[in-house]
């Protein structure tokens, strides 16, 4: 079942997240058959809904797309963390 932006959830692999100072980052891989298009609009869903924004972007030879997004910490998770 795909959903808005037309991809099925089970293709965009979420990887760990990582804190560095003041921002978090998000790795996200795209599959080499995820239109530009497609990867645009989920990538937009996520900086409007989530508080992302692009940092990074890495294209392979097959296709596949790693991107990085940050945001950054606010101060009250950076409290209950610590």
């Amino acid at each position: 079942m795909s959903d808005a932006t037309g991809l099925d959830p089970s293709q965009v692999a979420l990887e760990p997240g990582v804190v560095e100072g003041d921002w978090e980052y998000q790795p996200v891989r795209l599959p080499p058959d995820v239109s530009r298009l497609s990867a645009t609009t989920e990538l937009g869903l996520r900086s409007q809904f989530g508080g992302w924004e692009l940092a990074r972007t890495l294209l392979y030879a097959d296709g596949t797309r790693k991107v990085w997004l940050r945001r950054k910490l606010s101060r009250r998770l950076g409290a209950l963390s610590a």
